[in-house]
């Protein structure tokens, strides 16, 4: 990890209007949890609804959209990115550098208020809260490795990763069951469901098949990002 790179990288991540989007979602989702906690609603029930479907269904594979894109694609839209490349650094290392600044910004903008939603809701029984900020940690991860792949390799990352997370998942996810075993949301719930008291959370995927399918997307996006941006080095020096 390049520490130079990690800094121009988060500078240039928050220094745009872009982090007035990405306080929002956040915002809303502990502004509904207060509200939650002062009903007399089932406080299981909603801590499901509001923590799965809020929290890890839309703030986490949003986040990680916008940042996961963020911390490259905007470089290779402007031209930028050419400075970076033109320095002696494995391509390895930037994209690396470059993904560790978007799942760490994924982490504090959904999986700490995932989990501080989860205490205003449920409070710490049953492990719910803490179990579902788990299962935004490897989400967000494999999230923020499949968007900045995405933003590498086409100029229409935004689109593509909106296409995924809101046609895949959210759409045919619901109504199709196989194709939950290739969502990274459903691979969140069964890890949510390994942390979380046992019947609390009922997963799509087994745990086994998740922990291996999130590290192979994370590992897999991050070793073709930097070989297609060493490849676009190629392109830029021709």
């Amino acid at each position: 990890m390049n520490t130079t790179v990690a800094r121009l990288t988060a500078r240039g991540l928050f220094g745009r209007r872009r982090v007035l989007i990405l306080l929002a979602v956040p915002i809303i989702l502990l502004a509904i949890s207060v509200i939650a906690r002062n009903t007399d609603l089932d406080k299981l029930d909603l801590a499901h609804t509001i923590l799965g479907k809020l929290a890890l269904g839309t703030l986490v594979p949003l986040t990680g959209l916008i940042v996961g894109t963020g911390v490259i694609a905007t470089e290779i839209e402007d031209g930028s990115i050419v400075y970076l490349l033109a320095k002696p650094l494995p391509r390895w290392q930037i994209v690396t550098t470059k993904l560790a600044v978007a799942i760490g910004s994924t982490w504090l903008l959904a999986s700490v208020p995932t989990y501080i939603a989860g205490l205003l809701i449920y409070g710490t029984e049953g492990d719910v809260a803490l179990g579902y900020a788990v299962g935004t940690l490897v989400a967000g991860a494999a999230y923020s490795a499949l968007f900045l792949l995405l933003g590498v390799v086409t100029r229409h990352a935004v689109i593509a990763g909106l296409a995924y997370a809101l046609i895949w998942e959210s759409l045919i996810g619901n109504f199709v069951e196989g194709a939950r075993t290739l969502s990274i949301q459903q691979w969140g719930l069964a890890v949510t469901d390994a942390v979380a008291a046992d019947g609390t959370v009922i997963p799509a995927v087994a745990l086994s098949t998740a922990v291996w399918l999130l590290a192979i997307v994370a590992a897999g996006a991050t070793a073709l990002a930097s070989v297609k941006l060493a490849g676009l080095t190629l392109s830029g020096e021709e």
